[in-house]
């Protein structure tokens, strides 16, 4: 690791994992699901992500961060930067046992 922080992008991972990138356009703005986050671990990618808690708060987390994005009490996440914001969620396979392959 060159001390740039995780990343999940071009790994291969064990077939009990399922990976799913999501990008963020410049200006734009995600409504929160926690459905879509669930046992999953989040890497910033690219860029920095703005999370909204119900009650107002934010947080920006930037590239390199490893987030778990399920009961927070989300709102949306946003991306107020100039760049695309790109998150790799990584999750268990449903029925897998979570072990590397």
């Amino acid at each position: 690791m060159d001390g740039e922080g995780l990343s999940f992008l071009g790994r291969k991972l064990g077939s009990s994992f399922v990976t799913r990138v999501v990008t963020i356009a410049p200006a734009d703005s995600r409504p929160y699901v926690e459905s879509e986050w669930r046992d999953a671990l989040v890497v910033v990618e690219c860029g920095e992500v703005d999370l909204e808690c119900r009650a107002g708060g934010h947080r920006r987390f930037g590239r390199g961060a490893v987030l778990s994005l399920t009961g927070l009490g989300l709102r949306a996440l946003h991306n107020t930067g100039l760049e695309p914001v790109v998150l790799v969620a990584v999750s268990r396979r449903a029925g897998g046992d979570g072990e590397i392959g």
